[in-house]
C-alpha cells in the first residue's frame, strides 16, 4: 500500500501515546488501540 502523507502515521503515533497514558506496563497491539480484536 501508498501513503500519499505521513499525516495517518503520525496520527497513529498520537492515538497510542493517548491511549497508553496511565497503563500498566504490558504488550498492547494496535488492535487494543483502536477497540478491535
Amino acid at each position: 500500500h501508498r501513503a500519499h502523507s505521513r499525516d495517518a502515521f503520525a496520527k497513529g503515533a498520537l492515538d497510542a501515546a493517548k491511549f497508553l497514558a496511565g497503563k500498566k506496563p504490558g504488550l498492547y497491539t494496535m488492535a487494543n488501540v483502536i477497540g478491535v480484536k
